[in-house]
């Protein structure tokens, strides 16, 4: 859906962007991680033509963005800020309806379209006649996905767009944001600085330092099959954590016992990841969880077995 050639942003002697070539099929996730400086930003906005580049070439369903003029462009592709981006003087209805007008849709088909993303995105229609610095941080920073997405566009880019959030509400829009329908439909990009963040919303990443890529692939190839030292170094603050939320149970399912008797606690899904699988004897006084396989095959574990399912896997990775 994506493809960048051979991408650089010169400013006078400095490479902010060096080079860079990655490509993101339709419906993913691509996350541009890095620590500030590194150039993601300044590729994100290459991509929407606010910066234009000193080489290379950008490509967005097969067609050069180069081609396009860029009014045009943007109208075909969300942009969700860190801090909003929010016109201060509109109402939040004028703000999500800003693109819809200059498409030229009617009142009514606005009025649709904005009342469904409201309730989407757990918004209050009492918010439509307030002004952005009346909302709290996550009401402001849902209503910037809103006008990113009010016209449907395929492709959605996000510039730190959850960085200005508190703890509590951003773990609350990243479980909002993994679960959005509407999301499922796009091709998104996203830049952050955050692992936790990257690894919890993307499914596939761009490392970057110094304006190029150190590393580009899954989660579960950064963590386990890192490029360099500078991978390894960048991850290993929070690696545990990151394998559990990487490793699904499916990925340790050939370590786990079969279900011997009935287990009257909530199954789960060989889908969920391993961090969720240990969460749930802290809300069960069973002392095993009945894990299950599409409608084939069952199994259950206690925590000492998941975790030892999890070491058989960690050696498997390091052999191979």
């Amino acid at each position: 859906m994506i493809k960048v050639e051979h991408l650089s942003k010169h400013f006078g002697k400095i490479k902010a962007v060096d080079d860079i070539s990655f490509e993101v099929k339709e419906h993913e996730n691509l996350i541009l991680l890095g620590t500030s400086g590194c150039g993601k930003t300044t590729t994100l906005k290459m991509i929407n033509r606010l910066i234009e580049p000193t080489h290379g070439k950008i490509f967005i369903d097969d067609k050069n963005i180069q081609e396009q003029p860029p009014e045009i462009l943007r109208r075909g592709i969300g942009y969700v800020l860190q801090n909003n981006g929010l016109f201060p003087h509109y109402t939040v209805a004028e703000n999500i309806a800003v693109v819809p007008q200059l498409l030229k849709w009617d009142k009514k088909r606005i009025e649709r379209r904005v009342s469904e993303l409201l309730e989407k995105l757990h918004l209050s229609p009492d918010c439509l006649h307030v002004y952005p610095a009346e909302l709290s941080g996550g009401q402001q920073q849902r209503v910037g996905l809103a006008r990113a997405l009010v016209a449907d566009p395929a492709v959605l880019l996000m510039d730190e767009p959850f960085g200005a959030l508190d703890n509590v509400t951003r773990s609350k829009i990243h479980a909002e944001f993994n679960a959005l329908d509407e999301l499922k439909r796009k091709t998104i990009i996203m830049v952050t600085h955050d692992v936790q963040e990257a690894f919890e919303l993307g499914n596939h990443i761009c490392l970057m330092d110094k304006g190029k890529i150190i590393q580009d692939g899954t989660p579960a190839e950064l963590l386990f099959n890192p490029a360099n030292d500078f991978v390894c170094d960048f991850l290993n603050e929070q690696r545990l954590q990151l394998e559990f939320k990487t490793i699904k149970l499916n990925d340790i399912w050939q370590w786990l016992p079969l279900l011997q008797k009935e287990n009257k606690a909530k199954s789960l899904s060989a889908d969920t990841d391993l961090w969720s699988g240990l969460e749930q004897f802290k809300f069960t006084l069973s002392e095993t969880i009945a894990i299950h396989h599409g409608n084939s095959e069952t199994k259950s574990a206690s925590f000492e077995q998941l975790m030892a399912a999890f070491y058989h896997y960690k050696k498997q990775q390091a052999h191979e």
